[in-house]
């Protein structure tokens, strides 16, 4: 659902409507079903006066589109919002609004997705042969990498096999497998050699579902880089904070 959520914030961009999804953790034919109050939920906040954009409603949670993530497969607060504040609560059907989108003029519609992208979580002992896989056989590459962003330094090659990719027209977008606070790839020289040296794109504080997503989004109109760089940081739906946001002609 972070991901569909994402995709459509993406595809109607600024939506003066609702485009509300939710779900349950339990069946609906189950005696203690979460499915029931979250659909009324739903209902309560599409209804609501000034509700517009993509957002998804659950446990009383409403979560801007970009920003949601699934951080629990049993219990009913399933979905977290990630490195932005929830949009809004909804109790007993009253809802309780945090912050105003203001989307007044008519959406913008795109029909358009490039699903090859790729995702690789780095983890210990892994070596770069995954990577140059990936960028072999997708247009774009996502790479999670430790703490605040970057790969190993050992003996270079996980450098040398992003550089092939990018030398080869690959998009590659770095970002942190950490849920909270971004990546920042300047911090250390693991990340700060990759930012300076290659054109590789920083995901910053956006989510990983929302950089597949972009990247979707992107790369089903454009392959040349400086269109993809202006694009991917342009902010959209505030996926990514302390960046301006995309004329909404586009």
């Amino acid at each position: 659902m972070a991901y569909t959520a994402a995709a459509l914030s993406y595809l109607v961009r600024r939506s003066p409507k609702p485009i509300v999804l939710t779900g349950a953790q339990k069946p609906i034919h189950s005696e203690n079903t979460d499915s029931q109050v979250n659909l009324l939920d739903a209902f309560a906040y599409a209804c609501s006066p000034g509700s517009c954009g993509v957002v998804i409603v659950f446990n009383g949670s409403v979560i801007l589109g970009t920003r949601a993530r699934k951080v629990r497969s049993k219990s009913f607060s399933a979905f977290s919002s990630i490195n932005y504040p929830e949009l809004a609560s909804v109790r007993e059907g009253r809802v309780l609004r945090y912050i105003y989108l203001n989307y007044q003029k008519p959406p913008v519609f795109s029909h358009k997705l490039n699903d090859s992208v790729g995702l690789v979580k780095l983890i210990p002992g892994m070596g770069p042969e995954m990577l140059s896989y990936m960028l072999r056989r997708k247009d774009a590459l996502v790479v999670e990498s430790f703490g605040v962003g970057g790969v190993p330094s050992e003996g270079s090659r996980f450098y040398a096999a992003i550089r092939r990719g990018v030398l080869a027209g690959k998009t590659v977008v770095m970002t942190t497998q950490v849920p909270n606070e971004g990546s920042d790839l300047t911090v250390y020289r693991v990340g700060h050699k990759l930012k300076t040296d290659l054109p590789v794109l920083e995901a910053y504080d956006m989510t990983t579902e929302a950089v597949v997503a972009k990247l979707m989004w992107i790369l089903g109109q454009t392959r040349n880089h400086d269109e993809v760089s202006r694009l991917f940081y342009g902010s959209i739906s505030h996926d990514m904070l302390y960046t301006e946001e995309l004329p909404h002609e586009e």
